[in-house]
């Protein structure tokens, strides 16, 4: 096997991983989390899985999308009018 087929097995397994983290629902990464925590981590690793495995479930995992949204204030309209035609 050459380098790049090496190379590219590993940035193929990194995205694969990655797009499985990001799409899987959020009751799967808790428990991939919890189960992770209990492995030799390196200390990014183990305080993000930790995050991962504190956070609060919620009926739709959607992270935050269903809070309203914020008022918005009374903004001024200017008008500039341009002379000419």
């Amino acid at each position: 096997m050459s380098a790049q087929m090496l190379v590219v097995l590993v940035v193929v397994a990194a995205c694969a991983v990655y797009a499985g983290w990001s799409l899987a629902p959020a009751v799967a990464r808790q428990a991939v989390a919890k189960a992770a925590l209990r492995l030799p981590l390196p200390g990014f690793m183990a305080r993000y899985f930790g995050q991962v495995a504190l956070r609060a479930r919620a009926g739709c995992g959607c992270d935050g999308c269903d809070a309203p949204a914020p008022v918005a204030r009374e903004q001024s309209i200017r008008i500039h009018r341009r002379s000419g035609p």
